[in-house]
């Protein structure tokens, strides 16, 4: 007799709460294998396929492509053990893909307890199998009446983001009826509520004396709110929104900037490249000017720890970098930063854009970053104020490196010449160590000897 295990989608590690189904990778009646992928989710962090850590034959799906589900969600159900799937008996035993949230080595009753959902309508029917319990099976919950009550018994709410949400708008999530299975509440629903509010709280417009026409200006104004295209704010530039968001909400930042004479530089690095060896990227000879410097100036290396109203100073640096993708902006972290040399940054650099680019960036690897260096030059634009990437406390700008008039030894001359940016916190220090930490970084530009010293 086939058993019947459901596959829910798993934590995916760093404080994720929810995904998008990008690609299913199975259809219903596909016998799949043991850490077999069977669909292709997009977080805020990255592409993830998700191995399932049961083999047999896949009975349903829940959710079409576009759909975000919460983790914990259903995504599949897997008949195990049946003739047609070779008398496996679908246990996990020794899978090797095992994502944070979900275990391959215990059985489906020890896992993480999540309140059961039903297939929803759009999801493919499949024929009725019986569902063998590992466990005695509590006493179901009574099914949710059609409003529910203001004030007592759980809210069924999975995502912490959704919560959060809600308390900071002043939303009883007790009044709220979710579209998610069994009543759960997802985002959209607190998203709706509140947009719904805005609209019962704006004034009714002043009766107007005389059937005048509206003015023409405001009509097209109303027109385009109404008419032009919605974008979704979610995914990676979801991400992007919050993370910013939260950054100018939270960390009183300044930026200071100067102009640096890179033509040493440059020169330093044509001279590196023409030794035949690998070559190697002036981005990796600016982190590798970043990370001297944050060992003159720790502060900057850190972040605050608010509820203990502490500063954390790092001994590593794990150094982030912006880069542009078709997904939107990413920053991968190149770790341990400050152990490598010119050459290993370059190639780690490569390979981190390469991923980036592919979609192919793990969790892993766009967190965790102490300090960010933001090469935004190459989009061709001389400075910016760079927006710290929370919660670290500092990053450098680094804007295109162009022919200027510049005065070299008392005369007149042509050099090539970038403008430098430092946007710091100003919890962590204060002008004089980000003035010193940019003034080094400068001095290293322009005289890149400077930088042989602290080796």
């Amino acid at each position: 007799m086939a058993q019947v295990l459901e596959f829910k989608l798993p934590d995916l590690g760093e404080g994720l709460t929810e995904a998008e189904i990008v690609r299913w990778l199975v259809q219903v009646g596909d016998v799949v294998a043991v850490d077999q992928p069977v669909v292709e989710v997009e977080t805020a962090k990255a592409m993830v396929e998700v191995p399932c850590p049961y083999g047999g034959v896949v009975t349903a799906r829940f959710g079409e492509e576009g759909t975000e589900l919460p983790v914990g969600a259903p995504l599949i159900t897997v008949a195990v053990g049946s003739e047609s799937d070779g008398g496996e008996t679908g246990a996990s035993e020794g899978s090797g893909n095992v994502l944070v949230g979900y275990g391959t080595s215990e059985a489906p009753a020890r896992r993480r307890r999540v309140r059961p959902a039903v297939v929803p309508a759009s999801a493919p029917t499949a024929p009725a199998a019986p569902t063998a319990p590992a466990a005695p099976a509590a006493p179901a919950a009574p099914a949710a009446p059609a409003v529910p009550a203001a004030s007592d018994g759980p809210v069924p709410v999975i995502s912490p983001l959704v919560r959060r949400l809600a308390r900071e708008n002043g939303l009883d999530l007790q009044e709220l009826q979710g579209t998610g299975p069994q009543g759960l509440i997802l985002r959209a629903d607190v998203e709706n509520a509140l947009r719904a509010a805005a609209t019962e709280e704006r004034p009714a417009p002043a009766p107007t004396p005389a059937p005048e026409p509206a003015p023409a200006a405001p009509a097209a104004v109303s027109s385009a709110l109404t008419e032009g295209r919605r974008v979704p704010l979610k995914g990676v530039r979801g991400a992007v929104a919050d993370k910013l968001s939260r950054s100018r909400r939270e960390i009183p930042d300044a930026t200071c900037w100067v102009d640096a004479d890179a033509t040493e530089l440059m020169r330093a690095r044509a001279a590196m490249n023409a030794t035949g060896g690998p070559k190697i990227s002036l981005l990796a000879l600016l982190a590798r000017i970043c990370t001297a410097a944050l060992a003159r100036f720790p502060e900057l290396n850190s972040a605050v720890d608010v509820a203990a109203r502490e500063i954390v100073q790092f001994d590593h640096v794990h150094l982030g970098f912006a880069a542009q993708t078709d997904r939107g902006l990413v920053v991968p972290v190149v770790r341990d930063a400050h152990a490598r040399d010119a050459e290993g940054l370059t190639s780690e650099f490569a390979r981190l854009t390469e991923a980036g680019r592919a979609g192919r960036l793990t969790p892993a690897e766009l967190t965790g970053g102490t300090f960010t260096l933001n090469n935004y030059g190459v989009f061709g634009v001389d400075g910016s104020t760079p927006i710290i990437n929370h919660p670290e406390a500092a990053m450098l700008g680094v804007g295109r490196i162009i022919p200027k008039p510049w005065v070299h030894e008392g005369e007149l001359a042509v050099r090539q010449v970038v403008q430098l940016s430092l946007t710091f916190d100003h919890r962590v220090c204060d002008g004089g160590t980000a003035g010193g930490f940019l003034r080094y970084v400068a001095d290293c530009v322009e005289q890149p000897a400077v930088l042989l010293r602290t080796l």
